[in-house]
């Protein structure tokens, strides 16, 4: 009898994982293939970026409280991230569509002016794409391409001890803004006449329903002649995506509690829902920050960027990731994002 293995017993990683171990690469211009933000392709004088996404209506996205235009800004923002992550600059981008006959075509007008709006924000073109039916409700697949100059590439991959961890913005915010929209819908379905209680709250809301990629920080570190020596972007939770870079560098990591980066409205909604807000920050996900490393020689050249916060250390004994409380205990930094 064939034996059934669960894909939850292996976790989204496992199965990537299960998937890459069974494919090889050939042709001399694939520079860099499954396990980082995007592929890299050798195009000549540079290199071609390329990374690709799904949405699921009912997975990724609730249309109840999710406006149109925002999902179709927000498809765009989360693939350009990924090139952001690589050090890249996005330039096209295609989008797959499956729509089920609730949908009017004013709906798709609506969708693609999001798309349209975050294609002019980052200054990318949408070439072209498929459209297709579909039994269960709406889903969005979209690649972009992009370059890099091959000098500055930057890959999960290659920290080294001693390199200082920054991250982009603040952190826990798109997480508690979903928090936020899942109890005001329960609200709602139990009472259609009760007005929703967001006011105060549109910060962390715009952080859920319409992330921006951090497009400007990378133009920033180029101005400053700073390359990253290793970059993710923080869409599973600060938590899992340091994991990857230390795991993929061979790396340890201290990380500050002090110095994660909080919004106060952030704190505001973690203290209402009864969530901790570093446990909001270290697992929420869906930021689109960057979490990168960078040589302590680079310190001097971005020290002074508001956008920026320096909140560890990596170091050479791989089995130590610990988050140092204000409490000045050392926990271990477990994974605890999104599966």
């Amino acid at each position: 009898m064939e034996t059934r293995t669960e894909i939850s017993s292996l976790g989204e990683f496992g199965l990537i994982k299960r998937i890459n171990e069974g494919i090889k690469i050939s042709l001399p211009d694939t520079i860099k293939g499954i396990g980082d933000d995007a592929a890299v392709i050798d195009t000549g004088e540079e290199y071609g970026l390329l990374t690709s996404d799904m949405l699921l209506e009912g997975v990724h996205f609730d249309l109840t409280f999710f406006p149109l235009k925002h999902l179709g800004y927000k498809a765009i923002a989360i693939n350009v991230s990924d090139i952001a992550a690589m050090n890249g600059t996005p330039r096209q981008v295609t989008v797959n569509l499956a729509l089920s006959n609730r949908f009017s075509v004013e709906a798709i007008d609506e969708l693609y002016a999001g798309m349209k709006a975050a294609c002019k924000d980052f200054n990318v073109d949408l070439v072209g794409g498929d459209t297709s039916s579909s039994r269960s409700g709406l889903l969005i697949s979209v690649s972009v391409f992009g370059k890099v100059n091959k000098e500055k590439v930057t890959y999960r991959y290659t920290a080294k001890p001693n390199d200082l961890i920054c991250v982009t913005g603040d952190l826990g915010g798109a997480y508690l803004g979903l928090q936020l929209l899942e109890r005001e819908k329960q609200v709602f379905l139990a009472n259609p006449e009760m007005q929703p209680e967001l006011d105060g709250k549109d910060y962390v809301v715009q952080r859920q329903l319409r992330p921006e990629a951090r497009m400007d920080v990378i133009y920033e570190l180029a101005e400053a002649g700073v390359v990253p020596t290793a970059m993710i972007d923080v869409s599973d939770g600060l938590a899992s995506d340091l994991l990857h870079i230390c795991a993929q560098s061979g790396v340890g990591a201290v990380i500050f509690e002090e110095r994660l980066p909080i919004d106060e409205q952030t704190y505001l909604a973690a203290s209402e829902l009864n969530i901790g807000p570093v446990t909001a920050a270290m697992n929420g996900g869906e930021d689109y920050e960057l979490l990168f490393t960078v040589s302590q020689a680079s310190y001097e050249l971005i020290k002074n960027n508001p956008k920026i916060s320096f909140i560890g250390y990596t170091t050479a004994n791989k089995e130590e990731i610990v988050l140092h409380t204000k409490g000045d205990s050392r926990v271990p930094i477990t994974a605890q994002g999104w599966s």
